[in-house]
């Protein structure tokens, strides 16, 4: 293994154990014994390594898991979800919150800014970290049933849960077995709440059967795409979307086609845990 290799599995490491130990002690001194590097240069090396300072990564890391459980736990308080993201008061992490995103935590919950967010949230270490993973590929067509959701992003859950009960309910689309995707048919950071429109879908072999639910057919077409996988929440995709375009498209020399982006969720909840799951975004290209 090369020496760029090792240093950046030592790195790799403490962003880990960063992002599952964020209720604890992420000292400087815990996290580079965790990296091995000596506790006197550790934050200057974090700092070149990442882009952010130590504290300030480890502040919006706690954030960002505090925002996923207002949106995606309604039943959690913001006093559960600041504790649960390793501040100390819900005081605290208003305070953190509204300094951040410009947002105390319950307008975030009821009308999130996703502009802002992805501008808080671009950290050379993510975009970097894109640059190194795009894939393209030749996406085969695929037959999808359809359930259109109309309206402010942080409703998709509900027609979300509307698709699951007509797949257990018709049969057609196996989540053991069929893909399942979603396309976003507009930007939520640049579409008033009103307009947003999002189709989440489930592959087909057959002919759809008729339903109540409102479920129709659709298809993505065949061509090629950038595939880059996000692993986290779907709340925070653009985190990983962003990127792709203003770092990866400039350079590549590819052209973009004429249609909606679109996501293959790899993962299935509640089996894997929202912060677990990973989904590919599809870019189609010319």
């Amino acid at each position: 293994m090369s020496v760029n290799a090792r240093y950046q599995q030592r790195f790799d490491a403490v962003l880990a154990y960063i992002e599952g130990n964020l209720e604890g002690d992420l000292s400087v001194d815990t996290l580079s014994a965790v990296a091995h590097f000596s506790a006197f240069h550790f934050h200057r090396q974090f700092s070149a390594y990442v882009g952010v300072p130590v504290a300030r990564y480890v502040q919006l890391m706690r954030l960002r898991r505090a925002a996923h459980r207002l949106l995606g736990e309604p039943r959690h308080s913001v006093l559960e979800a600041a504790l649960a993201a390793g501040f100390e008061s819900p005081e605290a992490f208003s305070r953190a919150f509204r300094r951040a995103f410009g947002q105390a935590p319950g307008r975030f919950r009821r009308q999130p800014d996703w502009q802002v967010w992805n501008t808080v949230f671009a950290i050379p270490y993510f975009s970097r970290s894109i640059t190194m993973q795009v894939r393209i590929v030749e996406f085969a067509a695929v037959r999808l049933a359809a359930l259109e959701h109309r309206g402010p992003p942080n409703q998709v859950s509900e027609t979300v849960r509307r698709f699951i009960d007509w797949r257990a309910s018709s049969g057609q689309s196996p989540v053991a077995s069929s893909r399942t995707f979603g396309i976003p048919f507009n930007n939520p950071d640049t579409t008033a709440p009103e307009d947003f429109r999002f189709a989440v879908c489930g592959e087909i072999d057959q002919a759809l059967a008729a339903n109540a639910q409102g479920v129709h057919e659709l298809s993505l077409p065949a061509g090629r795409c950038a595939v880059v996988r996000h692993v986290g929440s779907p709340d925070h995709i653009g985190e990983t979307i962003y990127p792709i375009y203003r770092d990866w498209l400039p350079g590549s020399g590819e052209e973009l086609r004429d249609q909606p982006l679109f996501f293959h969720y790899l993962s299935v909840y509640p089996q894997t845990p929202l912060g677990q799951w990973q989904t590919d975004i599809y870019v189609p290209l010319r």
